[in-house]
């Protein structure tokens, strides 16, 4: 049995893990081995064999919308980080979409933080869609929309309460920026630790036309300018400091998110809207930055950096979600009607 090779200390190959996952999710497992299962993983490094296999089940279980997602790209950290910080991955999203890239961003409720990219965007009127025709509505007329996990693994279902009653990071939260059902061709990820981005370097390297992997040295899964960070490309793995690229380091306080939910939306809608501090706007444009450099990985940072600016401080990215968000309310309108 598995779980008996898990309590005696051992690792599992690629197809082990992808059974394991399998089990859980398919209730071969009940919630006391689940629980099991899910601490044992927590007693040690996960690996790269682990983790392709866990990713593996939970693809092949997938509910796949029908969308173009050759020229777009996924930004999604793991989350994890115990860091509290606003929203840096989705607004990071938003602009680079107002910059006029293609976003198909997949995220989730906060499970070892309160706020999650769903959470946030769902506190601001979007509403989450897995049907196809309402995800192709939203990227025909704002290059972006939200891919909402929990709507397109509904296999996960299981351990949903699990790990939100656990309340600390598992090998789900590993999980999260692989498993995007319609696998973007490019990705930008921010991970909490460096032995986590290597492996995303490994599972990466051929299913995607570029990505980029950051981690700032003190724990940080985005670039927080805090600190130096890590960034990991296919061709490159660089340790860069703040002023390498021309900005100022930042305290970590300066980072904050807020202490409940409205105080996380009030500080996003800031930010979106140009009266959140110069701090919060730097490091937003910083991180959009790199996920247009993904799409020409020989932009200069600077020249990439000017288009998230232009794209945060013209309004476009306001303009965007705001928009987004009426496309989403108009296709759930337009189903009541139908009812």
């Amino acid at each position: 049995m598995l779980l008996n090779k898990l309590i005696q200390g051992g690792t599992l190959s690629t197809t082990e893990a992808a059974q394991l996952l399998h089990d859980i999710t398919n209730q071969e497992l009940n919630e006391a081995q689940i629980v099991c299962a899910i601490t044992c993983m927590m007693q040690r490094d996960i690996t790269t064999e682990e983790l392709r296999g866990f990713r593996q089940s939970i693809l092949e279980q997938a509910i796949v919308p029908e969308l173009d997602a050759t020229n777009a790209i996924d930004v999604c950290g793991t989350g994890g980080d115990s860091k509290n910080t606003f929203n840096i991955s989705t607004l990071s999203a938003i602009v680079i979409a107002a910059a006029g890239y293609k976003v198909i961003k997949h995220g989730n409720y906060g499970v070892s933080s309160f706020c999650g990219s769903s959470t946030i965007i769902e506190g601001l009127g979007y509403h989450f869609s897995n049907q196809s025709e309402d995800l192709q509505t939203q990227m025909e007329e704002e290059g972006i929309c939200f891919l909402h996990a929990p709507l397109f693994h509904p296999c996960l279902s299981r351990v949903g309460k699990i790990r939100k009653d656990l309340g600390v990071r598992t090998f789900f939260n590993f999980l999260g920026p692989l498993v995007n059902p319609v696998q973007p061709a490019y990705q930008l990820t921010g991970v909490y630790n460096l032995k986590i981005a290597r492996m995303y370097k490994e599972i990466l390297m051929n299913e995607r036309a570029a990505f980029s992997i950051v981690h700032s040295l003190d724990g940080y899964d985005e670039v927080s300018l805090t600190d130096a960070f890590k960034l990991i490309t296919k061709s490159k793995d660089e340790l860069i400091y703040p002023d390498q690229i021309e900005q100022n380091y930042v305290a970590e306080e300066a980072l904050f998110g807020g202490a409940d939910m409205e105080s996380a939306k009030a500080l996003f809608m800031d930010i979106l809207s140009g009266r959140g501090t110069e701090i919060q706007a730097q490091v937003v444009i910083t991180n959009a930055a790199y996920g247009i450099q993904c799409f020409n990985p020989q932009k200069p940072f600077n020249v990439c950096f000017e288009e998230a600016q232009e794209a945060l401080q013209t309004g476009k990215a306001l303009k965007k979600i705001t928009n987004l968000i009426k496309l989403s309310n108009r296709s759930l309108a337009v189903k009541k009607m139908k009812l």
